[in-house]
């Protein structure tokens, strides 16, 4: 039959979605207000939408229903999700029966170190994730720890300077590593030889 009212069928609510009201997904279109997760009815946008099949989701509702289940997935490294999504009306897809635990107990936090594998900065020691993170001699920094050992100043990549694992702008490590003598800062008058 003819699509005589002018623009393509909801993919929520089958009404007509006029082109000026349009979000198209996954090959389908969509009214502004229709398009919503299946699950928690949350609105999305391109960033948070997560497509299966005819079925638009956010990502975590995505993930609950679709993702992979276990120690090391889901709300954190080295927690167990047991979050079912019940209360969201997701019905999990069962796969083939789990293996036994084993009888020994793991240890959760080294498990979680190996499937994230998080690095430390060496100034303050605390973890530093990617959108923290500046490299500089060979190691990663968070930004506020990014200073000059000596004078504290904040660092670039044009002026930082590494000696021993430590991080110095271009004027401290030149006085204090530097060459010594008349003309490079440490000596201004000759002395003489009695």
């Amino acid at each position: 039959m003819p699509n005589w009212g002018g623009g393509a069928k909801c993919g929520a609510c089958e009404k007509t979605v006029y082109h000026a009201e349009e979000i198209q997904c996954n090959g389908r279109s969509f009214h502004k207000s229709c398009f919503l997760c299946m699950a928690c009815r949350k609105a999305l946008d391109s960033t948070t939408v997560a497509a299966h099949e005819s079925e638009i989701y956010c990502k975590t509702c995505y993930g609950r229903k679709y993702g992979p289940k276990g120690v090391g997935f889901g709300q954190g490294a080295g927690c167990l999700s047991t979050d079912t999504g019940d209360h969201l009306g997701l019905n999990l897809q069962q796969g083939s029966p789990k293996p036994a635990r084993p009888s020994t107990p793991t240890n959760a936090s080294k498990f979680a170190k190996k499937m994230v594998d998080v690095d430390k900065c060496p100034r303050c020691g605390k973890s530093v994730y990617a959108a923290e993170k500046i490299m500089g001699g060979g190691k990663p920094w968070h930004k506020t720890c990014f200073r000059c050992a000596i004078c504290g100043k904040s660092l670039e990549s044009t002026n930082v300077t590494d000696k021993e694992g430590e991080l110095y702008c271009k004027v401290c490590y030149a006085k204090n590593f530097g060459p010594k003598g008349i003309g490079f800062g440490g000596l201004t008058q000759v002395e003489k030889k009695e």
